[in-house]
């Protein structure tokens, strides 16, 4: 594993394109994807990062948010990590189906769903002051045409057991 980019940026809103504009440019650059997946990467980067946000806000502190872009030969990774006192994903109330008229009544809480469904592969880790949310997409480097995801997505799994 490769850090091809580390990133600390302050807990403000206006920062979240900025951290979109360089992730997008280092995968679009460096990864053999769509642009239809790096889209999806930058709107799960900007859940992630606008979750960091609030939870620094709530915590009341100005830390910043660290922001790591990792690469393998077969996929990138973005870790955002904050120091907002962190959550329970597990514990979060389940919305229900998108067809179902009573999801109207949810105005927030539909970020982490949209990263899950958004990226290949998403984490979230409950630190002791904070939370890192880890997402992962698929797809080898530029001018590999190779598409071998399940096999890989198996094997990054094996791995964190």
């Amino acid at each position: 594993m490769i850090v091809a980019l580390e990133l600390e940026v302050p807990p403000s809103p206006e920062y979240i394109a900025i951290v979109r504009l360089v992730v997008s440019s280092l995968a679009s650059a460096r990864r053999n994807l769509a642009d239809q997946r790096i889209d999806d990467l930058k709107l799960a980067v900007s859940e992630a990062c606008t979750n960091a946000i609030e939870a620094h806000a709530r915590a009341g502190h100005r830390r910043a948010v660290a922001v790591r872009v990792l690469e393998a030969d077969e996929r990138v990774e973005v870790e955002i990590t904050d120091h907002g006192g962190g959550f329970d994903p597990d514990q979060l109330p389940l919305h229900p189906p998108v067809t179902d008229p009573s999801r109207l009544d949810f105005e927030r809480g539909l970020g982490i769903p949209l990263i899950r469904t958004l990226v290949d592969l998403a984490r979230f880790e409950r630190l002791a002051d904070g939370t890192r949310v880890r997402m992962i997409v698929f797809g080898g480097p530029a001018g590999d045409s190779g598409d071998e995801t399940s096999e890989i997505i198996r094997a990054v799994l094996a791995d964190e057991e």
